[in-house]
């Protein structure tokens, strides 16, 4: 793998999210981080990655419009309010985004469900880390099931996995995470509810999805559950089936539970750890492509 040209990848946004994507990034092997940049020298994850020898920038998007050479691709990993600046000014220095935030600019992605799609896109949106808990099993329900009447998402994830910028973008959250729902499973109405648990121990991602179907078809709906979950798993070896479909209350009920690879973050914040793992799938699929051309 050393003789293949690795891919340079900015990160734009040097907390929890952005730092652990550093370190996917660099055992990759068809990414590298060319450069790290945040808002402020002294943060723990701008420390890391000098602690790693990765080149750093505390000068936010100026950063890379001074040099836009820097980079092949742009992950953001700010905020929703930051990328819809951002986003423009990217787009006219030419680069591929990778945008981590719920600003719902550019194709929405989960890779276990259209990578393909997004390959030719220029900002590709990982929606958010609910979406990628919960949005391919609404995509197995919606390809197994007639009818979808209503489908439900309740994801609980631990008090200390969401920093400042998940609290910032909560609003953002619940409309990204419903409407990537509506577009995936086909359903006609989608909710969608975050509980942050403050418990010691901290818990672990779970995340419950209810669904109503007229007349619904079990046994394929467990064939398409089953066929997704490997997909998945393949890029997060953490993503579990906790409770199979089963019928409660004339509701479809199936709940899963996300613990994270444990590179920067602990093992307890999957919700982080599955749209990072889902950023570097799209990343290197992008790049395998990049290079092949």
């Amino acid at each position: 793998m050393d003789s293949i040209r690795k891919l340079r990848v900015a990160i734009l946004g040097s907390g929890n999210i952005g730092t652990d994507l550093l370190i996917k990034i660099l055992r990759s092997d068809y990414l590298t981080c060319s450069l790290f940049i945040g808002r402020n020298i002294k943060s723990p994850g701008m420390i890391k990655a000098q602690g790693l020898g990765v080149k750093v920038s505390d000068e936010s998007i100026q950063a890379i419009i001074k040099d836009p050479d820097c980079c092949d691709i742009v992950v953001d990993a700010t905020s929703a309010i930051d990328h819809r600046i951002h986003a423009p000014i990217l787009e006219q220095l030419g680069k591929f985004v990778i945008d981590m935030t719920p600003a719902k600019i550019g194709q929405m992605c989960i890779p276990a469900v259209n990578l393909s799609e997004c390959l030719d896109k220029k900002n590709v949106n990982m929606i958010t880390c609910g979406g990628q808990a919960s949005i391919p099993i609404a995509y197995a329900i919606g390809q197994s099931q007639n009818n979808v009447e209503y489908i439900e998402v309740v994801s609980s994830i631990s008090s200390k996995s969401a920093g400042p910028a998940t609290r910032i973008n909560l609003d953002e959250y619940i409309e990204t995470t419903e409407e990537a729902i509506l577009h995936f499973s086909k359903c006609r109405r989608a909710k969608t509810i975050l509980n942050l648990n403050p418990a010691h121990p901290c818990i672990d991602m779970q995340t419950t999805i209810f669904a109503l179907v007229q007349d619904p078809d079990m046994e394929k709906l467990t064939y398409y559950i089953q066929k997704i979950i490997k997909e998945i798993q393949k890029y997060v070896p953490g993503y579990q089936l906790l409770v199979p479909p089963t019928i409660e209350n004339n509701r479809i009920v199936i709940m899963i539970k996300v613990q994270g690879l444990g590179d920067y973050l602990p093992s307890y914040a999957g919700n982080l750890d599955i749209i990072n793992c889902a950023a570097i799938s799209m990343a290197e699929e992008y790049a395998k492509n990049y290079i092949l051309l």
